[in-house]
């Protein structure tokens, strides 16, 4: 078993290094890291009560995938949900240390130099694909000068995927600058983490860039918030002066001159008569009005992209841009309160554990996370197989180390140190 188990964390962590170059070879490790998992466990999945909540979110969606307007696109879309309930009970025994969770990071951070060499590659040097490896088991999709056009892309394809998962490994690469390993590793993970802010400018995502900022206290630890939190309120001033209404046009004309153009179109959004139905606020109203009419079971998965474009606007958008509402939409009020629950109370109960005040790379966890979740605020990267499986990774670190939290004795593998010189 001690065997199985060694060889099911040896791909596990190969899985991480490949996740973002290919979803197939990331998915061979992790099916085997999965199975290893699943093996000579206390309980079964069906018993942990982690997993309990989870499963009858599950067993809600089956039941609204046969009363779905589309049955083939409902039960298609149950593939983004059931296999990683799945995946979340079994990653957990390779998480349950702290050192696992080290080398976890390790993998992610190598394996996202791939992401950063294309990104800049496809934007100062005029890289194109698709390139293939394999036979095809690697696929980069490189479009000359980004996807949208004039935004960094790289080999996810598209600028709010690769920002997606540049923002959430953000708070990974700061956790290694601030570990006691040196000034030669410091120094490359301090270069590592300046390129990863540059491409997430160069990416325009909103959510990524919003992300950036929103890790940096909790990275850094509370001893840090007294000059931290004055900075990024003084950095984001022109944001809020330009979007926050009763500010002086003055004021107003102000922050909006030091917004880039781009941005400041994003953020506005306001061409049109009808432009609101087109922006979050209108695609959420929408939504609002599919889940009161099916509160319980929802429409089905998918159902959103074909009702809005016929009912609401003239215009296709894949989801709704919130992860309650989608989940409200498609698969019903009760099987989003389960999901959203667990997820919340599993960041919650790891910070009232202490996890933000052990050594960077547990902060940096912790932070990661909070980061996946906000973004599914405003957008739903889980779309991208690589995100999803990132996110559930990133869920499962964090029940790990509740779990370890709650075991009754000592840590006797710990070193005899305080928590910030500990190696996480």
């Amino acid at each position: 078993m001690i065997r199985d188990r060694r060889i099911g964390g040896q791909a596990f962590r190969l899985g991480l290094f490949f996740l973002p170059s290919s979803a197939l070879l990331a998915g061979v490790g992790l099916l085997i890291a999965c199975v290893s998992g699943s093996r000579g466990r206390e309980q079964p999945l069906w018993r942990d009560r982690w997993c309990q909540p989870l499963l009858l979110a599950g067993l809600l969606m089956l039941i609204g995938a046969c009363l779905a307007e589309n049955v083939g696109l409902a039960w298609a879309g149950l593939a983004n949900w059931l296999p990683f309930v799945w995946a979340f009970w079994a990653f957990q025994p390779h998480l349950a240390k702290a050192s696992q969770r080290r080398q976890a990071v390790w993998m992610l951070l190598a394996g996202t130099l791939p992401v950063l060499v294309t990104g800049f590659g496809q934007m100062l040097l005029g890289w194109q694909g698709p390139w293939q490896v394999g036979g095809g088991a690697i696929i980069w999709f490189l479009h000359p000068d980004g996807r949208p056009i004039g935004r960094l892309s790289g080999l996810f394809d598209y600028a709010n995927i690769t920002g997606a998962w540049l923002a959430v490994v953000w708070p990974l690469m700061l956790a290694a600058v601030l570990r006691p390993d040196g000034w030669r590793r410091r120094g490359g993970a301090l270069l590592l983490s300046m390129a990863t802010a540059l491409a997430v400018l160069l990416t325009q995502s909103r959510n990524a860039m919003g992300g950036l900022v929103l890790v940096l206290p909790f990275v850094f630890g509370p001893c840090q918030w007294m000059w931290l939190l004055p900075l990024l309120l003084l950095l984001a001033s022109p944001l809020l002066l330009a979007v926050l209404p009763g500010v002086p046009a003055g004021l107003q004309q102000w922050g909006m001159r030091l917004l880039p153009d781009q941005v400041l179109v994003r953020v506005l959004e306001s061409q049109g008569e009808t432009a609101w139905k087109h922006t979050r606020l209108g695609q959420w109203q929408y939504a609002l009005q599919l889940v009161t009419a099916r509160p319980w079971f929802g429409w089905g998965a998918a159902a959103f992209s074909v009702l809005y474009p016929i009912h609401a606007a003239k215009r296709w958008h894949g989801h709704v841009h919130n992860l309650p509402l989608e989940l409200a939409v498609s698969h019903g009020v009760p099987a989003m309160l389960l999901i959203v629950g667990t997820v919340l109370f599993l960041l919650v109960l790891a910070a009232q554990r202490g996890m933000l005040q052990k050594a960077p790379l547990e902060r940096a966890w912790w932070a990661a996370t909070l980061v996946m979740v906000v973004m599914h605020a405003t957008d739903l990267p889980l779309f991208d197989s690589r995100l999803n499986i990132l996110g559930w990774t990133l869920l499962a670190g964090l029940c790990a180390f509740s779990r370890q939290c709650q075991e009754p004795g000592p840590d006797r593998d710990a070193p005899a140190v305080s928590p910030e010189q500990a190696d996480p």
